[in-house]
């Protein structure tokens, strides 16, 4: 992710207001991460899921926490290991002595739910969050249960390679909206993070400035926001660009599509705006694109990266002007 794209502009209005609000809150906790805090916002309120991938130890967890405190949300967490069952997720039936089954939730039936280290679980207990990312029900014993709203799920997971990790599933990987490295607080941070935590933890300061009810209403209107066609059909041709790339083994699913239109609207509400201009699409669709591309073998050799083949196409494509 690149630095210093999204910033909030001094207009205020509904969006505005209630992000500054909630960042008020979560800069307690985590400190100088401004830029990772205000795009896990940006996907929350464009109703995305967020996957945070680091080494182990820089606030993933802490941050997930912190936003479930801001936003008054109900919030599950498991510690994914490889024993994690998939009925552990979704849930699971019982008989309750009658005859009957009963419904046991799982740790999923929240509004936001922390997959903690994600790639250390079997790839059949990953598969258990699928349906529940996508269509915000779980399935079990051939019953649909509808998750609460606002439903999202913030996924962290150690960089592939670490000791007992696996790579989460292509179909995944695509669910989530952003994928965001936090990286190492720089020293000035550190020592600021270790004054803040002298006899107090500073999680426990974290008090809900918004109601779930009104969560949801700042999700729709980000939802509302408006798309014209030009802009729509920018966003088509960026998409569609990364089928065509010969750098890209498989380019943005329609989904991804979906995503970075969803995106754009997030950063143009955080703008103060109530419609979306090229210029949103260009700051979203990197950072929203990237963790789902596939690389050639061809593009490993020469050392590119998602990032830089994504660059090009954003380069080569024209935004069209708006009237």
């Amino acid at each position: 992710m690149r630095k210093g794209q999204v910033t909030m502009q001094t207009r205020e209005n509904e969006v505005v207001a209630s992000v500054h609000q909630i960042l008020d809150q979560v800069r307690r906790v985590i400190v100088g991460k401004d830029e990772a805090l205000l795009w896990v916002l940006a996907a929350l309120l464009a109703k995305g899921h967020i996957l945070l991938e680091d080494v182990p130890g820089v606030g993933k967890t802490t941050m997930a926490l912190s936003f479930a405190r801001a936003l008054d949300l109900e919030y599950g967490r498991i510690q994914f290991t490889p024993d994690v069952l998939p009925s552990d997720v979704t849930g699971y039936s019982v008989p309750d002595g009658t005859g009957n089954m009963v419904y046991r939730p799982g740790g999923i039936l929240c509004n936001l739910f922390l997959a903690d280290e994600l790639n250390r679980a079997t790839s059949r207990t990953q598969s258990a969050l699928l349906e529940a990312m996508e269509e915000g029900q779980v399935t079990v014993d051939g019953v649909s249960h509808p998750l609460p709203r606002p439903f999202a799920v913030i996924a962290t997971q150690n960089p592939t390679g670490a000791a007992g990790t696996q790579l989460l599933p292509d179909s995944q990987i695509d669910r989530f909206a952003l994928r965001i490295r936090l990286g190492y607080p720089a020293p000035r941070d550190e020592a600021a993070m270790i004054k803040t935590r002298q006899g107090v933890n500073p999680l426990e300061t974290v008090r809900s400035v918004l109601t779930r009810q009104k969560f949801l209403t700042l999700q729709e209107t980000v939802e509302a926001t408006f798309l014209s066609d030009s802009v729509i059909d920018y966003i088509v041709a960026l998409c569609d660009a990364t089928r065509k790339q010969e750098f890209f083994a498989r380019g943005a699913s329609p989904r991804g599509t979906l995503s970075v239109a969803a995106m754009s609207k997030s950063i143009a509400q955080l703008r103060g705006r109530d419609f979306v201009v090229p210029g949103d699409v260009k700051e979203v669709f990197i950072p929203t694109l990237a963790h789902r591309m596939i690389l050639t073998g061809r593009a490993e050799t020469q050392g590119k990266t998602a990032e830089q083949v994504l660059k090009s196409i954003l380069d080569a494509t024209p935004a069209p002007r708006l009237r």
